[in-house]
């Protein structure tokens, strides 16, 4: 009995030591996987460092060439002009505004000229000389970061705690913000003002929003015209107030020049007090109000039109970066001359193992 169990205690050990073994060879064909991979990274690296120092003298040529041709190209080509307004949104215009000028766009593209122009109420040479319109949000880094701490401060504070400020960009979009700017670039010093004006106006002849405006004023209309009523019940109470402390002070004690008012307790003040607060929130509100109004008077508004004659354009938008189209001709030539090396090198690597199929 005692060697039985002697066996099967030596048959566990050996079990174990062969799952310990499993275990080291698994780590150890793990870290060697990895390390291969880091070592093909760095190979791969240093020859792609030695592939630049070789045709290094090429690259440079060809940037210095497409630098060349920028700076021909901007003195003797076609000229392109751009102008800019920034606009205020003051109802969720957004998705239906960069929606539609990607259609007027897509129509630039389709050298639709008469859709367009009937559009934008100008005339085909007009059109045609439009390269295109482009759109993005005109806040910068400091107005987002506000928008951010008034969005977390509308949270709960265990959520906010969770909210980070890259998520919140992620989550929301260009068109969502107030500000906006809108650039036009043509080939001829157009009536940029005509043209952008026509894009307000047919985007706020959306019925949409026409209706949402109708309702956001007529219920504003509806809590003045409340408050007003509420002020004038307010003074009515008041002059009843006023006769009776005046005939509260007429009646004065034995002929003493003290006077004593009837009810001249806390709540009597207090009630007077509590009145004259009332009426004075109302007034405020009333004034926020009238600011509402305002603001909703316009379902866009035009902040500033900048650049209105046109000016030229001597830079390229490049994921929200301006960069001068002179280098931006230099950095593409040498990227293309870049990979044209590559690819040949890569049809001579190939050719080696031509007498081996």
């Amino acid at each position: 009995m005692g060697k039985k169990s002697k066996k099967t205690q030596q048959e566990e050990e050996v079990d174990l030591g062969q799952l310990f073994k499993l275990i080291g060879n698994g780590f150890r064909n793990f870290f060697n996987f990895i390390g291969s991979i880091l070592n093909k990274l760095f190979l791969a690296f240093v020859w792609l460092v030695f592939f630049i120092k070789k045709h290094l003298l090429k690259i440079v040529i060809a940037a210095i060439i497409g630098v060349g041709y920028g700076i021909i190209n901007q003195r003797i080509g076609e000229p392109v002009y751009k102008s800019e307004i920034i606009i205020k949104q003051n109802y969720n215009t957004g998705e239906h505004l960069y929606n539609t000028l990607d259609y007027y766009n897509s129509l630039i593209l389709d050298r639709d000229s008469i859709t367009l122009g009937a559009i934008l109420n100008i005339e085909s040479n007009e059109v045609n000389s439009i390269i295109e319109f482009e759109i993005k949000s005109s806040l910068n880094e400091n107005q987002k970061l506000e928008l951010f701490d008034n969005y977390t401060k509308n949270l709960d504070s265990t959520l906010a705690s969770t909210v980070i400020f890259i998520d919140f960009l992620k989550n929301s979009n260009d068109y969502e913000h107030q500000f906006q700017k809108i650039t036009q670039r043509a080939t001829t010093k157009n009536n940029f003002d005509r043209t952008f004006t026509q894009i307000i106006k047919n985007i706020t002849s959306n019925v949409f929003f026409e209706n949402e405006q109708k309702k956001d004023l007529e219920e504003l209309t509806r809590k003045e015209s409340i408050i007003r009523e509420s002020l004038l019940e307010s003074d009515t109470l008041k002059s009843v107030y006023y006769e009776v402390l005046v005939k509260s002070a007429e009646k004065v004690v034995g002929g003493a020049t003290s006077i004593t008012f009837e009810g001249s307790d806390v709540t009597s003040v207090t009630k007077e007090f509590e009145l004259y607060n009332s009426d004075l929130e109302l007034r405020r509100e009333l004034v926020t109000i009238a600011r509402e109004k305002d603001d909703l008077k316009y379902i866009i508004e035009i902040v500033s039109r900048q650049k209105l004659n046109g000016t030229l354009d001597k830079t390229k938008n490049i994921y929200g970066f301006e960069i001068s189209m002179v280098i931006l001709n230099g950095v593409l030539l040498a990227l293309l001359t870049f990979i044209i090396l590559l690819f040949i090198e890569f049809v001579n690597f190939l050719g080696r193992f031509k007498s081996k199929i």
